[in-house]
């Protein structure tokens, strides 16, 4: 433990004053997600691949989007670039930066006010930190650690890209918009107003032609048509007081999963259809979402309880719960790019922690600024970034 007790219980609480919202294992599969056993050779893409968006890569795999993802298979572009684990902190104003290998802090870069995500680039090559009330994105790169100057974006509390590189799409939440801009200069080039409030994060179909996004503060679902750059449907949650947060597609991209913190729980949606979810009940202040090297696993952030669920997809449920040793509050992050570290911020708790995919063992909590929320593990394996703290095809 880095703070001492009194220390903890301050922070925690000038913290939780200020922010709102936003088992065993069977011995076959203990290495699993250390990708010790050779990866999965991917099926030749098929004609239904050939028909996603215009100018998207093609899937790799058509059973599994996360194909790219394997362990250590870096992209050519990033391969040289530092392991580092970059976390914005939302009331510092800071971006901490954390050296993997060590667990120690090497860094602290000053950005704009109220920093919610670093979010790496369609073409991997930048890492821009969301600073949401300061209304601007400062690009980081990524190979010598050093921020560039702010670009004027505004209300920019999230941000993603589209599958074929040709739009980054700012989440103004506040702004109730869906910024469709350049993906290198963030020039404004069409704007999607939404009904719903709280817009926030994102996944996309395996053909890229739409997205699932959640609306954290008026409970609902939109689906997005990518080339239109049209909201297309609209639902409210069948749970009154829901605040989705995290979404992520399965591997085989038949169902999309949202997290939602006062559902204690995942809805399960079936994208293409768009009909009423399911509710997965994980744990209390359910949060973030992360799937594992092999794509047989996903991991949970519980926020409220200080835990991690694991859901098998193969076996289509929970297998198991990780509880942080003396409680937590684990928000958003990444896998590191071997597969052996999940990476989550302590968003009420202004620490990092570093917890073994395998064992479910909290390796290190590390201290960082005030109210750590997205952080991102880069480099991370992939061929290009969907945004967010990293999604990766």
């Amino acid at each position: 433990m880095h703070h001492t007790t009194i220390k903890r219980v301050l922070i925690a609480g000038a913290v939780l004053a200020v922010l709102a919202g936003c088992g065993s294992e069977p011995k076959e599969h203990a290495n699993e997600a250390l990708g010790t056993k050779p990866a999965v050779q991917p099926a030749p893409p098929t004609k239904k691949a050939a028909q996603g968006l215009l100018g998207m890569p093609p899937v790799l795999d058509p059973k599994d989007v996360y194909a790219a993802d394997r362990p250590n298979r870096l992209s050519p572009v990033v391969k040289d670039f530092p392991a580092r684990v970059y976390v914005p902190n939302t009331l510092s104003n800071t971006v901490t930066v954390i050296d993997p290998k060590t667990y120690r802090v090497i860094g602290t870069i000053p950005v704009g006010t109220q920093p919610q995500h670093v979010v790496p680039s369609w073409d991997m090559k930048t890492l821009w930190v969301n600073n949401d009330k300061g209304n601007s994105l400062t690009p980081i790169d990524p190979k010598t650690g050093k921020a560039g100057k702010p670009v004027s974006v505004h209300d920019p509390y999230n941000l993603y890209f589209t599958p074929n590189g040709k739009y980054a799409i700012v989440m103004a939440s506040l702004d109730r918009e869906l910024v469709f801009r350049d993906p290198h200069t963030m020039k404004r080039l069409k704007t999607e107003p939404v009904s719903c409030y709280g817009v926030n994060h994102a996944d996309f179909s395996v053909d890229g032609r739409y997205f699932i996004a959640s609306c954290e503060f008026s409970g609902e679902l939109l689906k997005v048509d990518t080339q239109k750059m049209k909201v297309v449907a609209q639902q409210k949650l069948p749970l009154h007081g829901s605040m989705p947060q995290d979404v992520k597609i399965s591997p085989n991209g038949k169902r999309f999963y949202i997290a939602d913190m006062k559902a204690n729980g995942v809805w399960v949606l079936d994208g293409d259809k768009f009909t009423k979810p399911t509710l997965l009940p994980t744990g209390k202040g359910t949060h973030g979402l992360y799937v594992s090297r092999d794509s047989r696993e996903m991991y949970i952030s519980n926020r409220g309880e200080g835990s991690i669920s694991i859901f098998d997809f193969t076996k289509n449920r929970l297998t198991k719960k990780w509880r942080l040793p003396q409680g937590g509050s684990p928000d958003m992050g990444g896998v590191s790019a071997d597969g052996k570290v999940l990476w989550l911020s302590g968003r009420y708790d202004s620490e990092v922690y570093a917890i073994d995919t395998r064992t479910g063992v909290l390796l290190d909590r590390i201290p960082v600024g005030s109210g750590p929320h997205g952080l991102a593990v880069y480099p991370q394996p992939g061929r290009y970034s969907l945004g967010h703290t990293g999604i990766f095809r």
